[in-house]
């Protein structure tokens, strides 16, 4: 048993203060006689204290080569100081171009997915994960397609059926040799690029098992024109010798006689280095999926021994299983006796329709091709999906995967998982699901508490070093709204490498880029404490499907602002109620929202700003709870029902949303002091607020990283009783608000503005705001200098960028770098020196806002 040591872990108690110093909030404490998360007292003005269960986590990806002990520590301390719950290791190759490419002179060459080296480090990290209690998950092979490596032989590997056919004229005895089937060497696979270290590129591999590995299945004479009639099917297999002679006496007439066989369709795990590469596992035979499977969770045991195990909840936990991209097979070694027992009649005859023919009639054709495409699926769940789970389970692991899309029906699948995962993408800056829909439908169905997703994954015109969390934000909202409840953010990528190499590895043209590298990395906790409070209500109780009788409706009349876009999911937790609404669009709004509540107070709990009250302005109708929303642009609440209906007095308009006045415009100089390791300037006086791109001191219109803008106000006397706001106008794209020496908290999304009741005083008050923008300016600065290192373009047609050739030998030998004018070091690049610089800084205006009424 591995114990966490006190100075290396935070308590929840100390994490839930860091976390409200994030949201300018405290968290209320826990009472030790609570019954459960409801039982929070109800005067109680902020969330429960989420419970570690319900935080987000991250794709962890390892990249190649480039994998050190070192980084593997810091990447998770950094992790659990953010209030992650963990992380999964994807092991990949060098860069990823979006095929396995190849980044040279690794200062550490020796690290190969799935070998000593490589154990030794995932010991290191399930140890790490064990002391700092968090959860580490493994997917179950290099790449992330999708189940195989080196261990699968070809008998053991994917199969097509392939064929060869002669024509022959009958009428007489007939003598033939029948060749085996003419196969590409190539596979056949759906992403077969590589890189290829013989070819020094990327290419499409030779697979010798496609020509050297054949098996038969029968050999099969028709009529060589026409729709074939099943009368005139004649089987040849057992008139076949061994080295593939055939004497026969064929009827009158024209003949085609096929040689049916299958080989290895050549699918290899992908994206990997090449000395990890594999093939796939044939995942219709249970033998060979228990093979692969077995093989790897002994490696588990051999090398990680007590720091597995699902019970304790922290190191590894979880055998993992992507999403699939590997291919359809059209065949396995027991398909002949898999089809009779399920579809209750011989494949044999049945094969030329694989060959492009006709049997019987059309309607016959188009009904086998069904029957046969059913027993595939049929196939993947019984023993592609129905495998990993028990042998997992053995072995003290859980089976998680994403079966959203494959050959086979997600909702028949879903049953064998300990809980489903999904994946969600920013295509257009929106939330774009992969194929989710039977995947959600089934785990409702079977009562899943959790639905994780792959989260964020974005095309390298979305996720390019411009990403930031309040653009990430009405994504994540909109897939709480579909159901998910677990992010597995992707990515956050493995940092072999000393902190002075900034952004750092990259996992190639993919993004979004998480990690302690990100220029927004410390202030985005609170983006993250949001994603925590969030799933901690969204994992309570159950999923409630829509209906006219359970779901949120939207009502119109003159006192709503359209463009809003709401978004909305319910659950319910025994007696509990609660709603997740959310506008997903970037206009702010009013909604009249009627829930079919009735006899119950309506709370609004806010998960940015951390608060809990009760909502004043509502009708009670024989309908249900009638209540006016009113929604900044993006924003989002949970309406919660968990308590009687108060006595109430009529309320006055504005009650519930009371209408800011500006009492204070901070106009004139501000002093801003930038951080020269990035380019920028000490500290420089901005005589108004302005936009840091277009900036004529290149040290500022190029700069990434964080500036404090520091300046000092007179406030007045507030009335008693009104709550004061620091309205911050526009950020780009993150601030940390301190006023007069106490933390205001993070500002990251709208309405842009933090409660300062608490801090300003009468007279002089003094005010820092630390605001970050994002890597991009910085990256595209360097541009404008020569390279000290030699960039490769990725593959062309998906545009993504260029990807580092080789390591420097600079980079090698810990020299200072040639050109002194480049700050920055990355793996992937995706920009050149005309590309558009990030609006960024204090846009403003920045006001003090005092509650009216």
């Amino acid at each position: 048993m591995c114990l966490m040591s006190p100075s290396a872990i935070l308590s929840r108690r100390t994490f839930c203060v860091l976390l409200a110093a994030a949201s300018g909030q405290l968290c209320a404490s826990p009472s030790p006689s609570a019954a459960g998360f409801w039982d929070t007292p109800e005067k109680a003005a902020s969330f429960p204290e989420p419970p570690d269960s319900a935080r987000p986590y991250v794709l962890w990806m390892w990249m190649g080569h480039n994998v050190s002990a070192t980084g593997i520590t810091r990447d998770l301390e950094a992790m659990q100081e953010a209030g992650l719950g963990g992380a999964t290791i994807f092991s990949l190759s060098d860069t990823v171009i979006p095929w396995a490419g190849a980044i040279l002179k690794s200062p550490t060459p020796d690290v190969v997915s799935f070998t000593e080296p490589w154990w030794k480090l995932v010991r290191h990290a399930a140890e790490e994960c064990q002391r700092l209690g968090l959860e580490l998950i493994l997917h179950n092979c290099a790449g992330y397609e999708s189940s195989g490596g080196k261990w699968i032989t070809p008998e053991l590997s994917m199969q097509e059926v392939v064929w060869s056919e002669q024509r022959v004229t009958g009428g007489a005895s007939v003598k033939l040799k029948l060749g085996k089937p003419a196969v590409d060497p190539h596979p056949h696979a759906q992403f077969p690029d590589c890189y290829i270290p013989s070819l020094g590129k990327v290419g499409v591999p030779i697979i010798d098992a496609r020509n050297s590995y054949f098996r038969d299945i029968a050999v099969l004479a028709v009529p060589a024109e026409g729709v074939v009639a099943k009368e005139k099917i004649i089987d040849l297999s057992a008139k076949m010798t061994a080295d593939g002679e055939l004497e026969w006496t064929a009827p009158d007439g024209p003949w085609s006689v096929y040689r049916f066989g299958h080989t290895t369709t050549g699918a290899m795990i992908q994206p990997a280095q090449w000395d990890a590469m594999g093939l796939e596992c044939d995942k219709m035979s249970k033998e060979a999926v228990t093979f692969h499977v077995k093989h790897v969770v002994s490696e588990i045991k051999k090398f990680l021994g007590d720091s597995m195990g699902s019970k304790s909840g922290k190191g590894l936990t979880t055998l993992y299983f992507d999403s699939y991209e590997a291919g359809e097979p059209t065949w396995t070694p027991k398909m002949r006796e898999e089809f009779q027992v399920r579809r209750g009649y011989d494949v044999t005859p049945w094969l030329p329709v694989l060959a492009g023919r006709e049997v019987g009639s059309a309607d016959d054709t188009a009904r086998f091709k069904q029957d046969f495409r059913r027993t595939i699926e049929d196939l993947y769940r019984d023993c592609y999906w129905a495998t990993p789970g028990p042998l997992a389970h053995e072995a003290g692991l859980k089976f998680v995967a994403e079966p959203y899309e494959g050959p086979w029906v997600p909702d028949e699948v879903v049953q064998f998982l300990d809980f489903p995962a999904v994946e969600f993408w920013t295509t257009d800056n929106r939330f774009s699901p992969s194929s989710m829909e039977q995947t959600m439908n089934a785990a409702h169905r079977l009562g899943s508490r959790i639905i994780a997703a792959e989260a964020f994954t974005s095309q390298p015109q979305f996720g390019n070093w411009t990403e930031h969390p309040a653009w990430l934000k009405p994504i994540g909202d909109a897939a709480f709204c579909a159901g998910v409840n677990r992010f597995n953010m992707h990515h956050f990528v493995q940092q072999a490498f000393d902190s002075k190499y900034q952004p750092g590895n990259v996992m190639g043209q993919w993004g979004i880029h998480l990690g302690r590298f990100q220029t927004w990395w410390k202030p985005g906790h609170a983006w993250l404490a949001y994603l925590w409070r969030c799933q901690s209500v969204l994992q309570r109780g159950e999923y409630v499907a829509p209906s006219q009788a359970t779901s949120m409706q939207i009502t119109t009349d003159d006192t709503t602002v359209p463009g809003v876009e709401m978004h909305s999911i319910h659950r319910r937790d025994g007696e509990t109620e609660i709603y997740f609404v959310a506008n997903t669009a970037w206009r702010s709004g009013s909604v009249n929202c009627s829930f079919p509540i009735h006899g119950r107070q309506p709370e609004l709990w806010d998960p940015v700003a951390n608060t809990v009250r009760n909502l004043r302005e509502f009708r009670a109708t024989v309908s249900g709870i009638q209540v006016t929303l009113e929604f900044a642009e993006t924003q989002s609440f949970f309406v919660v029902f968990r308590k009687p209906l108060e006595k109430r007095s009529l309320a006055k308009v504005g009650t519930d949303f009371p209408a800011l006045k500006e009492r204070t415009s901070l106009e004139g100089a501000w002093q801003v002091s930038f951080d020269p390791k990035w380019g920028g300037p000490e500290t420089i006086k901005f005589d108004a607020l302005m936009d840091w791109s277009a900036h004529p001191d290149a040290g500022i219109r190029y700069y990434s990283g964080t500036a404090v803008y520091a300046k000092t106000f007179n406030a007045g006397r507030y009335d008693s009783g009104k709550r004061v706001y620091l309205d911050l106008g526009e950020v780009k794209h993150l601030a940390d608000v301190t006023l007069n020496g106490k933390p205001m908290g993070v500002v990251w999304t709208a309405p842009w503005q933090v409660d300062i009741t608490d801090a300003v005083r009468l007279g002089q008050n003094q005010l820092e705001i630390a605001v970050t923008n994002v890597w991009a300016n910085r990256l595209i600065g360097d541009e404008q200098h020569p390279t000290d290192f030699i960039w490769q373009i990725g593959e062309p047609k998906f545009k993504g960028g260029y990807f580092m050739k080789e390591f420097p030998e600079w980079f090698l030998k810990d020299e200072p770098r040639p050109v002194k004018e480049r700050f920055t070091f990355t793996t992937w690049n995706y920009f050149k020196a005309d590309s558009p610089l990030i609006r960024s800084g204090l846009l403003g205006p920045v006001r003090v806002m005092v509650e009216e009424g």
